[in-house]
């Protein structure tokens, strides 16, 4: 690709476009496909504005969701190629848009280059050999798709009737993507489905074809090189190849965080850096061997990329990720929902975002997955669900049911955010806890989640006008902390910009190296949770946060050694580098000292 970065998924519908927005210029980006109903209405949508016959495809449907997700990734992919052949063939004149193509390139690109020099030239036949050229090196972004695998639930005919793993939610999506006409990659997050990926092996795009090509591509998005191994080795052995590890922060990213067991970004794409080539023959070895059983023919072998994102914020910091850990690009997301011309954010979502303080942004047990999710105070989902418990309503109505897995109460699965499910909880709660500090505390915990599956689609629907009569307008959005220190909205060329050293942003607050931002979210992570099981702290809890612990510090030794480095590559001041590893570290020794006297008692 000609860009350096891609914008990852932003929840639901916040990127569920983005390709339309930016992929003619060139630029990457990810949509989610986990709800159908969202990528029907957009399809219509989309339709609708550019002159395109619609039809309904009904959920209820024979293999409706599957159909729906792959109706919507065709539209998308024949109208970027239409953009994108439709810019391809403008004149380079002044306000041409194909000038935006080269303008918004990185400065070391060599196609930009030959556009600098192209530009310089009088009329001529050597201007217009130029020009032809630099029309053949244009190349659209790339139309990726994300599949949470723990978004996987079965699903019923009317009758209560299963209708087989094959149509659970995470396998129907797959389907979708792989039935559509896009050559283009299928992000894997949230961990590991083995029933997803045996399903996998039924798509001949997964395959090289003839000319060794692989249509559609596996990405992993991955928190720590042994979860990226063994989960690579596993579709290595049943033929399929993993073209990308997307390494992400554990606690530094929006959306739902994974955090690891102390383990810090830098040490993690260290270890990648040092193991690469290691890890890509390993992997090759098996692949080849599941190839061979499979009688497909290798006429190269495949490519294997390196990415990282996760709380990056500065065009310094963009570098020296790509050149000390050697990664062929980064992955820009929060940032971008400042960028109206990139993603669906509403306007009064927008203000607020802009307004923010830094504790406005914090990690949340809001998700009814069970996962920590980045959530954000002044959404207007968190006023709604405040509201709902002074009403004596909590919980939500629970209609598309995504992430109903609960069977605490009922045969069918329900939705921990549900209304149903937290009239139940609590009614069992009024029933076994007498105390009302823990009974408070319970409350809490049972009323925090939000329903993400109408939340996340609201901010799409409220900026295109396609909110339906009394369909819910709250709004859930899940920035990663490093958004705060960002102070209004931006354009896309002022975006790129700052990410590529053009021009700086001007941040709202003094903002730490990503490295140290990242090591105290896990230092606060780390003390909330040895909080919490302060009172029943046995040795098996005791070794896991002694091991947390022992990370955390390696982590702060390996920045401590990386100092020079950094100071060689970016503009990081030295000394305040070296005072906030060594607050952190105090603060780490003293949150954790409660451990030694459990550790003494053996």
């Amino acid at each position: 690709m000609n860009h350096t970065f891609h914008i990852p998924v932003l929840g639901l519908g916040y990127s569920i476009d983005t390709p339309l927005k930016v992929a003619k210029y060139g630029i990457s980006s990810v949509l989610s496909i986990v709800d159908d109903e969202l990528t029907e209405r957009m399809r219509k949508f989309h339709s609708a504005a550019n002159d395109i016959e619609y039809v309904l495809i009904k959920k209820e449907e024979n293999d409706g969701r599957a159909r729906r997700i792959t109706a919507y990734l065709d539209l998308i992919g024949k109208l970027v190629n239409e953009q994108f052949q439709a810019l391809i063939k403008e004149p380079f004149i002044n306000g041409a848009a194909i000038h935006i193509y080269f303008e918004l390139l990185p400065e070391n690109s060599i196609l930009k280059a030959q556009y600098l020099q192209m530009l310089k030239l009088d009329e001529s036949a050597e201007k217009e050999g130029l020009q032809q050229q630099l029309r053949l090196q244009m190349k659209p972004g790339n139309i990726d798709v994300n599949i949470m695998s723990k978004v996987d639930k079965a699903n019923y005919t009317a009758d209560k009737e299963s209708l087989g793993n094959d149509y659970t939610d995470a396998l129907a999506a797959m389907r979708g993507f792989g039935n559509s006409t896009l050559s283009s990659s299928v992000v894997i997050s949230a961990g590991l489905n083995p029933r997803l990926y045996t399903y996998m092996e039924n798509c001949i795009d997964f395959y090289p074809d003839a000319n060794g090509q692989i249509k559609k591509k596996i990405i992993l998005k991955v928190s720590d090189f042994r979860s990226a191994l063994i989960q690579a080795k596993m579709l290595a052995k049943k033929g399929l190849w993993v073209a990308e590890f997307r390494v992400e922060s554990g606690l530094n990213c929006g959306g739902h965080a994974f955090a690891t067991e102390g383990l810090l970004l830098g040490p993690i794409l260290e270890e990648f850096k040092q193991k690469r080539n290691e890890l890509r023959e390993e992997l090759l070895a098996i692949y080849h061997a599941a190839i061979l059983h499979k009688d497909i023919s290798l006429v190269t072998d495949p490519v294997l990329k390196f990415t990282a994102q996760g709380g990056i914020g500065t065009a310094t910091e963009n570098a020296f990720l790509l050149n000390y850990y050697q990664l062929d690009a980064t992955g820009w997301g929060s940032p971008f929902l400042l960028v109206p011309e990139a993603t669906n954010v509403d306007n009064q979502t927008l203000e607020a975002l802009t307004t923010a303080q830094q504790d406005d942004y914090y990690v949340s047990n809001s998700s009814p997955l069970g996962i920590l999710f980045n959530n954000f105070k002044n959404s207007t989902i968190e006023q709604q669900r405040m509201q709902r418990i002074e009403k004596g309503r909590p919980g939500s109505p629970c209609t598309k049911k995504f992430l109903s897995t609960n069977t605490e109460f009922t045969e069918l699965p329900i939705c921990t955010a549900s209304r149903e499910y937290q009239r139940l909880k609590i009614k069992q709660l009024e029933a076994t806890e007498p105390d009302p500090a823990q009974f408070a505390v319970k409350f809490e915990a049972i009323t925090e989640k939000i329903c993400l599956c109408e939340g996340l689609c609201a901010s799409a629907y409220l900026r295109n006008n396609l909110l339906k009569p009394k369909e819910n307008k709250a709004v859930s959005i899940c920035p990663g902390p490093n958004l705060a220190y960002f102070s209004k909205q931006y354009t896309l060329k002022e975006m790129i910009g700052h990410i590529y050293g053009r021009e700086a942003i001007t941040f709202k607050f003094n903002r730490p190296n990503l490295f140290i931002n990242e090591l105290h979210l896990y230092v606060d992570y780390l003390k909330k949770d040895l909080g919490a099981q302060l009172h029943d702290l046995n040795a098996k809890k005791t070794k896991y946060f002694e091991k947390f612990r022992a990370e955390l510090f390696k982590g702060i030794n390996y920045y401590r050694e990386l100092i020079p480095e950094l100071k060689l590559q970016t503009d990081i001041a030295t000394q305040e580098l070296q005072q906030q590893l060594q607050k952190a570290e105090e603060k780490l020794k003293l949150i954790t000292q409660v451990l030694d006297p459990v550790r003494a008692q053996g």
